[in-house]
């Protein structure tokens, strides 16, 4: 009988990607934020350092609104009534901020990566 080398290669690059922190796509972490009365929420979001993760996005308000960071140099306009998926790649220690950029005074938050 021959030995599955195919096998034992796969299970070696896979304890090797997750063992350097890089995880596949579908066990990447999605965290919900909601947008509504021109608010985000939840206002911060922990996260763990080098990994990344999706923002999942809905906008339950009548008009859209633009998720920016230039922190994490993302611009992304969210429809009313529609959900967005935003992949953030993995963070350095620090604190990142977001506005909705039509509604700065009340759209704010932040990203924590610890």
């Amino acid at each position: 009988m021959g030995r599955p080398t195919g096998l034992i290669a796969g299970l070696v690059a896979s304890a090797w990607l997750l063992g350097a922190g890089v995880l596949p796509a579908a066990a990447q972490t999605e965290i919900v934020l909601t947008i509504e009365n021109n608010r985000f929420q939840p206002e911060e979001i922990r996260v763990k350092v080098v990994v990344s993760f999706v923002l999942v996005i809905t906008n339950r308000d009548k008009a859209p609104e633009e998720f920016e960071s230039h922190d994490l140099r993302i611009e992304k306009v969210i429809p009313a009534g529609k959900t967005v998926r935003v992949r953030v790649p993995a963070l350095k220690s620090g604190t990142y901020r977001f506005v909705g950029e039509y509604h700065e005074r009340t759209a704010k938050g932040s990203i924590v990566a610890e």
